[in-house]
């Protein structure tokens, strides 16, 4: 479904990505994982089209998208869930979702998707006029994925969905993200918690200092010594 290849990125004279290739099989999770720094959100916002990369090509569906504008790549069918949330505070927990279901994919079934929406997450049905600032951070994140999903993507990317969040509530999101891949929506899953990422993802890949260093199946890395040393303390 999704394919990156050679992708270099930089930020001025910094280094941001560097050679990075990786493959997304249509009805996947992929995982990948990396310390802070080692360019994930990077990798995530050239895919999305958030900053164009100096070198590479990234195909969406047997189409190159590199470098097209983030709204474009969205319209597309590729949803992202940002680091942090990012929901709009000071507007209703609806008037959030109703801005992801703007996008003209999605126009025609916002309103069928919206009821989708609120089955999957009962807790926003109930707080459907409370400002998205008021919310717990687990609901908030309930609402950026609901908002990402309103958007009908195909292809989903989490970037850091379990961060900040108490463990009763990642286990919830983790759960969501099974969900969404039992209704066939692609997953791209970056993720700290690399044991919880590890065990749902199909295939993975670890990224450090801009570089993709291994890749193979989630089982395969995390019974790899060098996974477990770095990123699992064991």
């Amino acid at each position: 479904m999704l394919a990156v290849e050679g992708l270099h990125l930089r930020y001025g004279d910094a280094v941001a990505l560097s050679d990075v290739s990786l493959e997304v099989p249509k009805g996947s999770i992929v995982a990948i994982v990396g310390a802070n720094g080692a360019g994930k959100t990077s990798l995530i916002h050239a895919i999305a089209g958030i900053h164009k990369p100096a070198a590479g090509k990234v195909m969406f569906e047997g189409r190159e998208i590199t470098g097209q504008p983030s709204y474009r790549v969205c319209n597309l069918g590729i949803g992202q869930v940002a680091e942090g949330r990012q929901v709009f505070p000071s507007m209703t927990v609806k008037e959030n979702l109703e801005m992801g279901g703007a996008i003209p994919r999605a126009r025609a079934r916002a309103a069928e998707t919206y009821e989708k929406v609120m089955t999957i997450f009962p807790r926003l049905f109930e707080r459907q006029k409370q400002p998205a600032g008021t919310l717990s951070g687990g609901e908030q994140q309930m609402l950026a994925i609901g908002r990402c999903l309103m958007g009908q993507p195909t292809l989903i990317m989490f970037d850091e969905p379990s961060l900040g969040l108490a463990p009763a509530i990642v286990q919830e999101v983790f759960q969501v993200v099974r969900q969404l891949h039992e209704n066939n929506i692609t997953i791209i899953l970056v993720e700290q918690n690399v044991a919880a990422s590890l065990k749902l993802a199909g295939k993975a890949y670890v990224l450090e200092n801009g570089h993709m260093v291994i890749e193979g199946t989630g089982e395969e890395l995390l019974n790899d010594d060098r996974v477990r040393q770095a990123y699992l303390g064991l």
